[in-house]
């Protein structure tokens, strides 16, 4: 469950670093760490559930794009759709009831700032997607080898690889 967790508290921090950028100077509230935090451990634990079912991994022996594709897809619809039920959630609490809160955020919502996050996260939750299908076929501990070291180099004698010690 870390990697998916740490690679989303990452990305929502910087993601929520870009609201409020965006958003200075309008007077319009953004998450805290804390609930970006939390946020980051439910997507961590989501997307490790959702790994688990049969529809997600849809195409594993076709080129690895299929699933890349496949996944980012799913991950991406159900972030808009948390996206946007985030900003309903401060509308209705203060519109006082679930209809006037969609209605007073659909009114307000300033549609290039959120159509902005989800190309953010479309690309962000596509090198997820990309860098988790490569682990899941070169293998964790290979992966670790080509990023950390030590890398294996061809042994010109033989013909083999082997782990070079530098």
């Amino acid at each position: 469950m870390l990697p998916p967790t740490l690679f989303f508290f990452i990305a929502l921090h910087l993601v929520a670093f870009i609201r409020v950028l965006m958003l200075k100077g309008t007077g319009i509230a953004f998450s805290s760490s804390v609930s970006v935090t939390v946020a980051a451990l439910i997507l961590g634990k989501s997307v490790v559930i959702a790994d688990l079912l049969p529809i997600i991994n849809r195409y594993p022996d076709k080129p690895l794009a299929y699933n890349v594709a496949w996944k980012t897809t799913l991950y991406v619809l159900v972030a808009m759709l948390v996206h946007y039920l985030e900003r309903l959630v401060d509308f209705w609490r203060e519109a006082g009831s679930f209809i006037a809160g969609n209605e007073k955020l659909l009114a307000e919502i300033v549609w290039p700032h959120f159509w902005a996050i989800q190309i953010l996260l479309a690309m962000l939750i596509s090198m997820y997607c990309t860098v988790s299908e490569l682990v899941r076929v070169i293998g964790g501990d290979k992966m670790r080898r080509l990023f950390f070291g030590p890398r294996p180099v061809l042994d010109m004698e033989d013909g083999r690889k082997r782990i070079d010690d530098h």
